[in-house]
């Protein structure tokens, strides 16, 4: 009995006895969410499987390595879906989701696409806000998020610079503002969203339009 007892007190952390219940995530294994540090000048980021790379990387550097991170880009010829369309909704699980500052951002796929853009909540893997058009942001702004995508996250065909391979000035992506503002901070339908406010300039180049060829990253 008494070495039940001291070894009970050794492992009082990790529990004792039959009782071994799982404890819910904290810190930073309950960040989910984030939009990438990492820009890119052209909407060819190497395609869904790099862009998925590119978030992992940054996660773990940031320390949210212990999940697997995708990121929110809609696709219309997929490889790991027998090259058939694939819906940036699908690919990030079903929530709840927190930002690097351990905020929830939206508790399931209804809530986080029927939510606008938050500066002060759409942040990067760092913690630190995207600039765009909110009160005291800095320039430039680079508030428009690739996502290739519609309001409720499916595939926007022909808006995706051709699944994130192309840089060419002949095509556009669908983009989405991570603070939900439009010009003079309006917050008018479609200009509030975070993921389809309107179409970048070009492929060739995210800068006009307020880009920088960011996009979204989760993990599931």
């Amino acid at each position: 009995m008494r070495q039940r007892m001291w070894v009970c007190a050794i492992l009082a952390a990790v529990g004792c006895g039959s009782s071994n219940k799982p404890t819910a995530p904290s810190g930073a294994q309950l960040v989910s969410f984030f939009v990438t540090s990492e820009t890119s000048a052209t909407g060819n980021l190497g395609g869904l499987a790099a862009a998925d790379a590119t978030c992992q990387r940054l996660a773990v550097a940031a320390g949210y390595g212990q999940r697997v991170w995708r990121a929110y880009l809609s696709v219309e010829r997929d490889a790991a879906n027998n090259n058939q369309p694939t819906h940036a909704r699908d690919r990030i699980g079903a929530g709840p989701w927190y930002n690097a500052s351990q905020v929830l951002i939206a508790n399931n796929l209804a809530e986080l696409h029927s939510r606008s853009g938050d500066a002060a909540l759409f942040i990067d893997e760092r913690g630190l806000r995207i600039n765009g058009q909110w009160t005291g942001s800095p320039g430039p702004n680079q508030h428009d998020i690739l996502t290739g995508s519609n309001l409720d996250g499916t595939l926007f065909s022909g808006r995706t610079c051709e699944d994130w391979t192309s840089a060419s000035s002949a095509i556009v992506a669908q983009v989405g503002h991570s603070d939900g503002m439009g010009p003079m901070q309006s917050a008018t339908p479609p200009l509030n969203s975070w993921v389809a406010a309107h179409t970048s300039e070009s492929c060739a180049n995210t800068l006009p339009r307020g880009g920088a060829g960011r996009f979204y990253c989760f993990a599931r």
